[in-house]
């Protein structure tokens, strides 16, 4: 019997929220519509368990997405469930029950960066974002259920006859709008189906109505029942003569003769049923979990290693986390991490479900206790959610310790590549941070790889006690590193943007501890013991100030510091050291510059060191006025410059000039 109306609780104002802002992604129908028939197969298998459903011989469960771009319509089928009219009525007409009210007026002037799709069982109505028209056709498992026939033109009124479908399921069919027409391309279809479904519990299948059929040629052993056959191909016994030894000549069978078949090509579903996340760990192969990595993330360089996380209690979560192989010099770290709920995909990187820092990785997590759709301020003052987080965090912490302390080996080959994510995590989660507070190691200046303790230990027998010295750059350092290891000391490398803030969190986190960059001020061990002759000292205070005065007037520079050491090693003329303290604030306000602050609010404070031991640093303070003495005072501060990084342009030029009228003099010297 025809039945119409108009859908309930003031569809008109609920149709405007579902297209403008509900759904942020119009492409979304598609994950609503498919996984609403996979939950109504999965749904009847459990029936079919329980001996509540008999299932037919041979039934192949499978939802299928049949596209036609000529009359723009796109069909979504599944022989799941189905609906009888009472059912209909029910979950179609009354959309989502009295809850319908409730969401207008909670969220009637929320912008638009929460998704709830379907949080009140609208997912069905999406399919109005893309389409003027939407039919369904519906018949229910039950024994002498009736095949329903329902269509709305616009969202806002409907009209249920009977049907004529033969077959338990659902078909919906979408009447494209024109600004929708895209997605009733195979192509884009797909793409869309494979973003949202590609690990979705029953098989999904697309089709185009209007593309042309495509063959395959098989053998007859290949051939199964299933199998449309178009032509059967004979192929005759292949024969040639051959000569025997006797000089006669035969006949013999080269291949015998066979049959072929030409027959339409077998769909393939897009999606992959059981993905690897849902096996038990000790199932899964290594070249699987590479496999998978490529495949999700096409990403062809292999991950360093992965951890498999298996939970059931107190919460169901399952997913494979990657440490991927990044290239820090060229490549931001970017990770994704994908989120699922039952193997339908809910959004990439939800950072109340995940640790920030894990952000960095690749990975999937499947966590089937997470609401489909639901805001992000749900997410966030949700007790349960922050479980998971936690756990997540425990896991990964757990993973990393474990190989450090029992495959050492692989742990210290994958550090240069991983620190960077556990430093982050250090810098962004406490709980990590105190887990990981023993397993943080440093390569030195050998290339061995230490811990903070052992460090400090090795440091506190050299006299710097509770002092870790540190390299941002061993090119532009090269020169105190020189000076370093021939006095017996150790360093570490710490090259990264993120050493930094990191350093400063130990600082923070152990209180005595405090890091130099090796280039911060002259070490006591290079430096010659201090003289106990007063007249001596006096002399050198002196020597000193007139040197300072010498270097400032020919430099052109009143306020440049300078310090006047007795090195040990007589080679090194001068050196540039900048106050650890100076250089972490200009750093902080680098990266402040680049969110708009002044990189400029806090200058490098430099200063130049001269040897006092030096044979070109007494010649300059035996020659004040001298001809070359001016050159000569330039050309050592641009050597310090050099050997602490790098001149700029103008100066540079300078330098080259300089340095070839110096070699002229010399060169007319020897004339």
């Amino acid at each position: 019997m025809a039945k119409s109306g108009s859908l309930s609780i003031n569809s008109e104002n609920i149709f405007p929220i579902i297209k403008k802002w509900l759904y942020s992604d119009h492409d979304i129908f598609y994950r609503e519509l498919v996984s609403n028939g996979c939950d109504a197969i999965t749904k009847l298998k459990k029936l079919a368990l329980m001996g509540e459903y008999e299932e037919p011989d041979g039934v192949e469960y499978k939802v299928s997405v049949t596209v036609n771009p000529k009359e723009k319509t796109i069909q979504v089928s599944d022989n799941g469930l189905g609906m009888t009219e009472d059912e209909v009525e029910e979950y179609i007409n009354q959309i989502a029950f009295s809850g319908a009210q409730d969401f207008l007026n909670k969220y009637k002037d929320k912008a638009n960066e929460d998704q709830i799709i379907g949080h009140f069982g609208l997912g069905f109505y999406s399919a109005f974002m893309v389409a003027d028209r939407v039919t369904i056709d519906t018949l229910s498992y039950k024994a002498d259920a009736r095949a329903v026939h329902w269509e709305s033109e616009g969202g806002t009124e409907y009209e249920m006859t009977d049907g004529d479908k033969t077959e338990a399921g659902t078909t919906i069919t979408l009447y494209l709008n024109d600004d929708s027409t895209e997605f009733a391309n195979e192509y884009r279809a797909r793409e869309v189906l494979e973003k949202y479904c590609a690990f979705m519990p029953v098989e999904i299948y697309v089709a185009d109505e209007t593309a042309e059929p495509q063959y395959d040629t098989i053998e007859k052993d290949e051939l199964t029942d299933k199998d449309t056959v178009i032509e059967t191909i004979v192929e005759e016994a292949k024969t040639e003569e051959k000569e025997n030894e006797d000089g006669t000549k035969e006949t013999v069978e080269v291949s015998p003769a066979r049959e072929k078949y030409k027959i339409l090509r077998r769909p393939e579903p897009i999606n992959d049923t059981h993905p690897l996340w849902n096996k038990h760990p000790n199932e899964c192969t290594e070249e699987e979990y590479k496999e998978f990595y490529r495949k999700v993330f096409m990403d062809f360089k292999e991950p360093l290693f992965w951890i498999h996380l298996n939970m059931d209690y107190p919460f169901n979560l399952k997913g494979i986390l990657y440490f991927p192989k990044i290239n820090m010099e060229y490549e931001s770290i970017e990770g994704k991490i994908k989120l699922y709920n039952n193997q339908v995909f809910i959004a990439d990187n939800i950072k109340e479900v995940i640790p920030e820092f894990l952000m960095l990785l690749k990975g999937v997590i499947d966590c089937p206790d997470l609401p489909l759709n639901v805001s992000r301020s749900a997410l966030q003052n949700d007790g349960f959610v922050k479980k998971i987080s936690d756990y997540i965090t425990k896991k990964v912490a757990d993973k990393l310790s474990g190989m450090c302390k029992t495959d050492r080996e692989n742990y210290e080959k994958y550090w240069d590549d991983i620190n960077p994510f556990i430093k982050f995590g250090c810098l962004k989660d406490e709980k990590f941070a105190e887990k990981m507070n023993d397993y943080i190691i440093f390569k030195n200046l050998d290339g061995k790889y230490l811990t903070l303790k052992d460090c400090l230990e090795a440091n506190k027998e050299k006299g710097h006690e509770n002092q870790v010295f540190y390299v941002t750059d061993e090119k532009e350092q090269s020169q105190y590193i020189n000076m370093f290891k021939e006095a017996g000391l150790d360093a570490v490398i710490l090259p990264n943007a993120i050493d930094s803030p990191f350093i400063s969190h130990l600082e923070q986190k152990n209180e005595k501890v405090k890091f130099l960059r090796i280039d911060a001020d002259v070490n006591e061990t290079f430096k010659e013991k201090e003289e106990d002759d007063e007249a001596a000292k006096e002399q050198a205070k002196k020597d000193a100030e007139s040197l300072s005065e010498i270097f400032k007037k020919a430099l052109g520079n009143d306020k440049l510091e300078v310090k006047v050491e007795k090195l040990k090693n007589e080679s090194v003329a001068s050196m540039i050291t900048v106050s650890e303290e100076s250089r972490r604030m200009a750093d902080m306000m680098k990266m402040y510059s680049m969110y708009g602050g002044g990189a400029d609010m806090f200058p490098v404070s430099e200063t130049l060191v001269l040897n006092a031991n030096n044979q070109l640093v007494k010649f300059v303070l035996n020659h004040k006025d001298g001809e070359n003495t001016g050159k000569i005072c330039q050309q050592l501060y641009d050597l310090a410059k050099l050997a602490h990084g790098s001149l700029s342009p103008e100066r540079m030029t300078k330098f080259i000039a300089r340095s070839g009228e110096i070699m002229m003099d010399m060169a007319r010297e020897e004339q």
